[in-house]
């Protein structure tokens, strides 16, 4: 049975696409539906079915789209009930694509409605379990991301439902099954998920710590929660669109692709309020910038940082990118329920600059040159998660994880030099876009961040291996 996992690195996302003699099925698909309307047309196949595991916190699915172009029927497991057509799963229910069948099996916990698909091929063979985020490999999903959108719940109840669908409808299953998840390492949605996207399920048994054989429901909850920490603020706003439903990402796209020079620009700016986000790698940012502006870049985990530190999905947004990169910032900020860019920089910042008007810039040192500061004693800043600061740091410096930092501005100083860095330099141009923005004028960022460190002779903390990735 051919099973095909479409992989997004940015947000740590797996689709799955699967096809049989002339039908084909996409389970959890992003919100832009081209390349799975593309992926079908090669294959000269109609989109039957598109299959949700539940609804999605981390990012805003493409199921809608795919339900007006293809005329494909959703899915969504026992329990669900979206604010528009879907067929709503009863446990054990059948589907057929072409000489295929997917078996719906009901696992709640991650979320209430959270489903299971059994794959079976033309054979009557059992091929693979789409788990969403119930089982990923080397994981669990979280129980505490949406119990206060779609359940009352709480999250060590929900746990509870969690345990018994491991071991009383995931567990029970053949070894040989294949586990697709719907996330791999890098996603909120799990705190210790492998860097693998698949594994089999006699693996996951052996080695997940989850689905210890001797572990009982007190000692689960109790390990399931351990390490979790605050969910991204954007994650209850990106169900309630799940459920609820969203515009269309063309009619999104039409809002958004609207070039305007840097003097409309500027007014656009003065008049909405719109926050003015660059995406261009931090280097460039450094060297020159729209004041106010924040950089969060491209060639990051980009939506995952616009959802951490951007309240409202629906905060109007203008875009400063590199030429070209326009519709790829408009389709990743829409990924996560960003529907409301109102414009771009036409031809970039290089128009900013041959129109003469004023810029800011964020210093940048390396690693060399903070460690010969480093007796002086140089207020540090790292910007990494607690889970990494914690696992080993530069003795010395203070840590506030970049999504934490607008909670604990009262904290950075403001009257001598502050230096920031993280584990590579991504995450610290964020923050210090963000303190320029708020006042911050002496900002100094220490290029290849805490890796680049580590390889000087600047004093460490003792290595911990981490009991959380979050």
């Amino acid at each position: 049975m051919k099973v095909e996992q479409i992989y997004t690195g940015c947000l740590a996302h797996a689709a799955y696409y699967i096809e049989s003699n002339g039908e084909a099925a996409i389970f959890d698909p992003l919100r832009e539906v081209e390349p799975y309307l593309d992926r079908a047309k090669n294959d000269n196949a109609k989109i039957k079915y598109v299959f949700e595991t539940h609804f999605h916190a981390d990012f805003v699915s493409g199921h809608l789209d795919l339900h007006k172009k293809a005329d494909a029927d959703i899915v969504f497991g026992p329990g669900a009930a979206p604010a528009y057509e879907a067929i709503t799963a009863e446990d054990n229910q059948v589907f057929e694509v072409g000489d295929y069948k997917v078996k719906v099996i009901h696992t709640p916990g991650h979320t209430m409605e959270s489903t299971t698909y059994l794959l079976i091929d033309e054979k009557g063979n059992e091929h693979g379990i789409i788990t969403g985020d119930t089982l990923f490999i080397g994981d669990v999903g979280r129980p505490d991301l949406a119990q206060h959108v779609v359940s009352e719940l709480t999250e060590e109840k929900l746990a509870g439902h969690l345990y018994d669908s491991l071991r009383n409808k995931i567990m029970p299953l053949s070894d040989d099954l294949i586990v697709y998840p719907n996330h791999g390492a890098g996603s909120a949605c799990g705190k210790m998920m492998s860097k693998e996207t698949t594994d089999t399920l006699g693996n996951q048994k052996k080695y997940n710590y989850a689905l210890r054989p001797d572990m009982t429901k007190e000692e689960f909850i109790k390990e399931l929660l351990t390490g979790l920490t605050t969910p991204p603020g954007y994650f209850p706003q990106n169900v309630l669109m799940n459920i609820k439903g969203y515009d269309s990402l063309d009619d999104v796209k039409n809002r958004a692709e609207t070039p305007l020079n840097p003097e409309a620009f500027e007014a656009a700016a003065n008049e909405t309020g719109a926050l003015m986000l660059d995406t261009r790698d931090a280097e460039e940012f450094a060297k020159g910038f729209i004041p106010n502006s924040i950089n969060i870049g491209l060639d990051g985990n980009f939506a995952q940082w616009v959802g951490e530190l951007i309240p409202d999905v629906k905060q109007q947004i203008l875009l400063i990118t590199d030429v070209g990169k326009e519709d790829e910032a408009i389709t990743r900020l829409s990924r996560v329920g960003y529907d409301y860019t109102i414009g771009y920089l036409q031809d970039g910042f290089e128009s900013w600059n041959k129109a003469d008007k004023s810029f800011n810039t964020v210093e940048r040192i390396d690693v060399k040159t903070i460690a010969s500061k480093y007796e002086e004693k140089p207020v540090i800043f790292d910007v990494r998660k607690k889970s990494e600061f914690d696992s080993e740091h530069i003795i010395g410096a203070e840590n506030v994880p970049l999504n934490e930092i607008n909670e604990h501005l009262s904290e950075i100083p403001k009257d001598g030099p502050v230096y920031l860095h993280c584990a590579g330099g991504y995450r610290s141009m964020i923050a210090a876009s963000i303190l320029k923005q708020r006042g911050w004028d002496n900002i100094t960022d220490v290029r290849g961040g805490f890796k680049a460190l580590a390889e000087t002779e600047i004093p460490k903390s003792e290595y911990i291996c981490p009991t959380t990735l979050l």
